[in-house]
């Protein structure tokens, strides 16, 4: 069969059930399709599920209205090519939980401020470029000591070491490609495992951040370019790209990617993009390509 569709849950509550099973097919039947053959890729987990007669996103609609509000993720596509060869990830509240520039805010007292900001940008409400300046601006002044302190204090996403131990064991390039700074990303992409790591520079002196970043600021458009840069780096053709993100700096990468995916996605992100994980940890993105639990790392 030509396509394949693969249910993810929580994998601290493994609620992918039968009965849920059993919803997708029908509704996958009910809108013109065949399903086929079933897959368990990990017991109560993700399971794949075969099926022809039916455009991916014509599954995915039928899908999402038959499993509303149930705690299981979902991704349709195409069966070749689902594995991926290029990865590239955003950073903060992608692969680790916070954002960093904000937890370095917090240092100076400036947390919820910068955090607003923060947000308003992850939402594309206001340019990622013209509020980074704007973020870094406010911490002039602050020891580059404390940039040391926030990344003891990092803690990485559920599943990003299986996951990017997993890929590169399978020979996927792996690419951390952040808006955030390289003071976080370098640690980060070493402690993960990632082939190299693309970030901006705050620049300092005499001990103190100036309240300036390095240009040009690596921002939505700066992210687009690296995936289309390393893939052309490692003659990888897009569509056999995975990206993933969570706010709107991250959308025209996932966008361009053959597996995009707005990982607990601000809402602009998890409506334009074309695969979401809303309940599950970082190894949906493994169960996506059709790994099974027992070859995650």
């Amino acid at each position: 069969m030509r396509y394949v569709l693969t249910l993810v849950g929580d994998p601290q509550t493994r609620l992918v059930s039968n009965q849920i099973l059993e919803a997708a097919r029908d509704a996958l039947a009910a809108a013109g399709g065949e399903p086929g053959p079933t897959e368990w890729l990990a017991p109560g987990l993700a399971v794949d599920i075969l099926f022809d007669h039916l455009k991916p996103a014509a599954a995915k609609t039928a899908v999402a209205k038959a499993l509303e509000g149930q705690p299981v993720d979902f991704a349709a596509q195409e069966c070749e090519g689902r594995r991926k060869q290029l990865f590239i990830a955003d950073m903060d509240s992608t692969i680790v939980q916070s954002e960093t520039l904000d937890e370095l805010a917090g240092k100076a007292g400036l947390k919820d401020e910068i955090s607003a900001i923060t947000l308003r940008s992850m939402r594309g409400e206001v340019p990622f470029e013209e509020s980074l300046r704007q973020r870094v601006a406010m911490l002039a002044g602050l020891s580059v000591e404390l940039m040391g302190d926030v990344v003891r204090e990092l803690r990485l996403m559920p599943g990003a070491r299986s996951l990017v131990r997993t890929l590169r064991a399978h020979g996927c390039y792996t690419a951390l490609v952040s808006g955030g700074f390289t003071f976080a990303t370098e640690p980060v992409a070493e402690l993960c495992g990632f082939h190299e790591q693309r970030a901006n520079l705050l620049t300092h002196s005499d001990g103190r951040l100036t309240g300036h970043v390095q240009e040009p600021i690596l921002g939505r458009h700066g992210k687009l370019e690296a995936l289309r840069a390393l893939a052309k780096q490692q003659d990888v053709k897009l569509d056999q790209a995975c990206a993933v993100g969570d706010g709107a700096n991250d959308l025209a990468m996932i966008k361009e990617a053959g597996l995009g995916v707005a990982f607990h996605g601000k809402p602009l992100v998890r409506a334009e993009a074309p695969f979401a994980i809303d309940h599950g940890d970082l190894t949906a993105i493994l169960y996506f390509q059709g790994y099974p639990e027992v070859e995650i790392l």
